[in-house]
């Protein structure tokens, strides 16, 4: 019989700050300590709940490097627009999801879609990084785009129902192509009823709170908005108490037992390594954009 996973502990944010001028995110790792406990995941801001006001010049941020990763968005509410040097483009709508793999090199640039910019509106997404192993850090960038309707849904009785954005669970793979093995799951919950998730031993565990109110494996509360439960890469099963409607994002991956050196868009394996990317990126070898054509 399996054994559920033990909370290692539970966190707030380590820092509230702006990305570009227009996504205002919380921290949830690792600003707050949590490292290599969570491998292979990089980081996770919360962008939102935040109403943006009608602009007739779209925020965000502009033309920026990332090496050695990859980044994943997951838009809840809003819409943005990204494009980047490998000529790769798309925009993400509620539901939708966006998985770059920076890879060797890829500049970009991440902005509020012109008619949600034109017409205002709540902003709400998550962007997490997820970490490459050094087999595949200077990989060929590429780029998905992962349309809601693609995106499976496994129901969990009167509880609820998780998309399966990456990985599996109960059966039903998620559309994200992915360098190790990684689960990615929106899970949404009913208040007033109890459910229960299986991730594999041996991952990386965490329940992310977007907002809600859930008590897991019994004994530990995740109330309010922007908590993150790290658990144990042991054991299975997370029992979930579902206090009032709850929306979270559960993640879990193989560890990438692998040195980590970054230094702001860039994480690879050695200080060299670093400095390796910051000359490339200087010398134009990661590319630019385009002169965008204004609409």
């Amino acid at each position: 019989m399996s054994t559920p996973k033990k909370v290692l502990g539970i966190f707030k944010p380590g820092s509230t700050h702006w990305v570009g001028d227009g996504f205002h995110v919380r921290n949830l790792f690792p600003s707050n300590g949590i490292g290599d406990e969570i491998s292979p995941f990089l980081m996770l801001d919360y962008a939102g709940p935040t109403r943006v006001s009608p602009s007739p010049n779209p925020r965000g941020v502009g033309e920026h490097p990332h090496r050695g990763f990859e980044t994943v968005t997951i838009a809840y509410q809003g819409a943005v627009e990204h494009r980047d040097s490998a000529g790769h483009s798309g925009t993400i709508y509620p539901g939708d999801v966006q998985w770059m793999t920076a890879a060797s090199g890829v500049v970009h640039e991440e902005m509020h879609e012109h008619e949600f910019a034109r017409k205002g509106g709540t902003f709400e997404m998550v962007q997490l990084w997820v970490n490459l192993p050094k087999a595949h850090k200077m990989s060929r960038p590429r780029y998905q785009t992962l349309a809601s309707q693609n995106i499976p849904v496994v129901q969990l009785g009167p509880a609820g129902y998780a998309r399966v954005i990456a990985g599996e669970f109960s059966g039903v793979k998620g559309p994200a192509q992915t360098f190790t093995p990684v689960n990615v799951f929106d899970v949404r919950l009913k208040g007033g009823t109890q459910t229960e998730l299986t991730l594999p031993a041996g991952h990386n565990t965490a329940v992310v709170l977007l907002k809600g109110d859930v008590v897991v494996n019994s004994t530990e509360q995740l109330e309010g908005e922007a908590q993150i439960a790290l658990l144990s890469s042991e054991g299975e099963r997370i029992p979930l108490d579902v206090k009032e409607d709850t929306t979270l994002l559960v993640l879990s991956g193989e560890p990438i037992h692998e040195p980590v050196v970054s230094y702001g868009p860039f994480v690879m394996n050695t200080r060299e390594e670093i400095l390796e990317a910051v000359a490339d990126y200087q010398a134009g070898k990661m590319g630019h954009l385009e002169a965008k054509v204004s609409h």
